[in-house]
């Protein structure tokens, strides 16, 4: 469960550390970081240790580090890694604590570096440009930039933390205008291999600028985001709930959305949650203060709702509402996958198969844990058109490699439970719900490779997704930059090129 804020500003002023010479079990890169930078270095008998070493969204990513370094500046952080490098020891790197993969952001016995105090947030003059550091949520980010009447691409749901999505990729809200949140990043503040500290931006490293647009942490710390700012007073956004006997033409909605994203203006997120009574339910947003119930979600917005949150709100207010759905202290798995297409009936055969297969393998999962122990199932997509892909090439293009010729619909698989005593269980079956629908949408030629990193299970496969040739132009930007493998071996988390 996450602390308090008020706990961490106590935490904050506690004794830093224990000597290293009283903790004889310490790894070798806790003791590598002792000397030169012990007033940032905390151990398990510490507040700061206890706070951050908890301070995840789920206990899927609850480990035990050695220590917790938790870096001043760039600058210390730069040391910090140079000397985990010299030693050969390993590390794991947390920014806002939101994947749920065991190992992507915690390690056990070695050193958690923490971005908590990498807190930039800025505007430039102009208002067109916001930095922002590695620290932060993006409800954080949404509500300093509303007091500006300005957001940006950033996350949906307001918890979700900024250095992991974006480097992700940064599925948004306004993906048809900006395309990717990566896409509006036009400099990246980064820690390498070897402890320099330098820029990427279209004119300065411009090779990693391009790898850092989806390619996760291969290649150094992201330590400060610059992106553009998007004016933004109110947005019409909410929630569009329908009852199981409208299922089909809920679906059908949801294809018939994709097929023609005639309004860029507008984002939609489809989700059926299975529970007593299966459940329908549409997250709308429209980019604009004024109008409302635009005609593009009118096959959705005619089936009689059981319950609708459509109204003016802030992206910060739209956030926060999104967010409150994020439950810390449970566990949790998500799931990606990806079936494409060009016209609507390719895609709601796609929509049709992969809800049928899942549902199919739902009592299997049912028989092996108790219903009071279930939290949370989901299955939602997010269509993906050409006007998003094109938004993303006029800004320089990233590393997904996706084809503006074609509509994608991701999908997420997601299941969230109590108790680690069904752990084993979650990650049986949806490991081969996963490999039935990809069997199913092969057979149906409408299977597509790509699996959004931001929603991925530990077992998947992200970088073949994106093309033989970005990934092997991936690989080549991490070996010039880490020639080492510092982020490939000594950071074991994370998806490696």
């Amino acid at each position: 469960m996450r602390t308090t804020l008020a706990v961490l500003s106590i935490a904050g002023v506690v004794a830093a550390s224990t000597p290293a010479n009283a903790c004889p079990n310490v790894s070798a890169g806790c003791k590598a970081l002792q000397a030169p930078l012990g007033d940032s270095l905390f151990f398990a008998d510490s507040s700061v240790y206890k706070y951050e070493a908890a301070n995840f969204w789920s206990n899927t990513e609850l480990m035990a580090p050695g220590c917790v370094f938790r870096p001043q500046s760039s600058a210390q952080l730069a040391d910090g890694i140079a000397a985990l490098a010299n030693v050969n020891a390993q590390f794991a790197v947390r920014g806002g604590g939101h994947m749920g993969i065991r190992g992507s952001n915690n390690i056990d016995n070695g050193v958690l570096i923490v971005m908590s105090n990498l807190t930039t947030l800025e505007l430039s003059k102009d208002q067109s440009i916001v930095s922002i550091g590695p620290s932060y949520r993006w409800s954080d980010v949404y509500e300093y930039l509303q007091k500006f009447d300005l957001t940006a691409a950033g996350g949906r749901l307001g918890p979700v933390g900024v250095p992991g999505l974006l480097l992700a990729g940064g599925i948004n809200f306004y993906g048809n205008q900006v395309g990717f949140g990566c896409d509006t990043v036009v400099n990246y503040e980064i820690v390498l291999a070897n402890g320099s500290i330098v820029e990427a931006n279209e004119k300065s490293h411009p090779d990693l600028f391009w790898a850092l647009k989806g390619g996760s942490s291969n290649f150094g710390v992201v330590t400060r985001f610059n992106l553009e700012t998007i004016k933004s007073r109110k947005v019409w956004a909410g929630a569009h709930t329908v009852s199981a006997e409208y299922i089909d033409q809920f679906l059908a909605a949801a294809a018939t959305y994709a097929s023609d994203i005639y309004d860029p203006k507008t984002h939609i997120v489809p989700a059926l949650v299975p529970g007593e009574t299966t459940l329908a339910s549409v997250i709308l947003f429209y980019d604009n203060d004024s109008i409302s119930y635009p005609d593009i979600f009118k096959p959705f917005t005619d089936i009689p709702a059981i319950s609708s949150t459509l109204d003016f709100k802030t992206v910060a207010e739209f956030a926060t509402e999104t967010g409150a759905m994020v439950i810390d202290g449970i566990n949790d798995v998500f799931v990606a996958g990806t079936v494409k297409g060009t016209s609507y009936k390719e895609l709601l055969n796609g929509i049709s198969i992969i809800n049928q297969t899942f549902f199919n393998e739902l009592p299997k999962l049912y028989a092996q844990i108790p219903t009071a122990n279930i939290s949370t199932i989901q299955l939602d997509w997010q269509p993906i058109g050409a006007d998003w892909m094109k938004a993303s090439e006029a800004r320089g293009g990233n590393a997904l490699g996706l084809d503006s010729s074609q509509v994608y619909l991701c999908y997420a698989e997601v299941v969230e439970w109590i108790g680690s005593a069904y752990d084993d269980i979650v990650a049986s079956w949806v490991e081969e719900t996963t490999y039935k629908i990809n069997n199913a949408t092969q057979k149906a030629g409408l299977y597509d490779a790509f699996n959004y990193m931001g929603d991925a299970a530990g077992f998947q496969s992200i970088f073949p997704g994106y093309g033989a040739q970005n990934h092997r132009r991936l690989a080549g930007i991490a070996k010039k930059y880490d020639p080492h493998g510092v982020f490939q071996t000594l950071m074991p988390g994370g998806f490696k090129v």
